[in-house]
């Protein structure tokens, strides 16, 4: 028998949304489900998108941006690659063909306006029963939160950053 397919949410201001989501679909591929896993904002550079590549072909990995965070007016390109991404996500969650699909980084393409709020409601409405829908981003709105089954909340404590540290490979990229 399959599982029933939640909602998950995992926002706020602390690191750790996408290594959550990244745990979810490794632990969903160990029990022999099949993932995909898009990416806005991000290019596709990252080392969790190289290991997944190369190593696990039960995740399929995309990647909706150009791995640059968008500071004021998005260019088309960002905007067309969102909604194809956006799109992308919708069919997979919809179709069955997944037992996990997660938006990475969704929140943050909604509030720099490359995709709309009603449009991500809609990919949750319509959804496979089976299907686990996780979404990862700072600021989800009450709105999503409110329809969502599990929402987390990451809570920055302290971070290395605010001494000027830079992302470092293997750990946050």
């Amino acid at each position: 028998m399959k599982n029933i397919g939640m909602v998950q949410i995992y926002t706020g201001e602390g690191k750790g949304k996408t290594t959550a989501a990244l745990g979810l679909a490794l632990r969903a591929a160990g029990a022999g489900m099949k993932v995909f896993f898009g990416q806005f904002i991000k290019s596709g550079r990252t080392s969790e998108a190289k290991i997944i590549r190369e190593t696990l072909p039960m995740i399929k990995m995309n990647s909706f941006g150009n791995g640059r965070l968008i500071k004021g007016k998005a260019s088309r390109e960002d905007i067309l690659r969102a909604v194809n991404g956006l799109n992308e996500c919708a069919r997979s969650a919809s179709s069955g063909e997944y037992d996990m699909v997660v938006l990475d980084e969704v929140f943050h393409a909604v509030r720099c306006g490359l995709v709309s709020e009603n449009d991500l409601i809609r990919v949750l409405m319509r959804k496979s029963r089976n299907t686990e829908l996780v979404l990862t981003g700072r600021g989800a709105s009450k709105k999503l939160i409110a329809i969502a089954d599990l929402v987390t909340e990451m809570k920055e404590i302290k971070h290395y950053y605010k001494k000027g540290l830079k992302a470092r490979k293997g750990i946050e990229c």
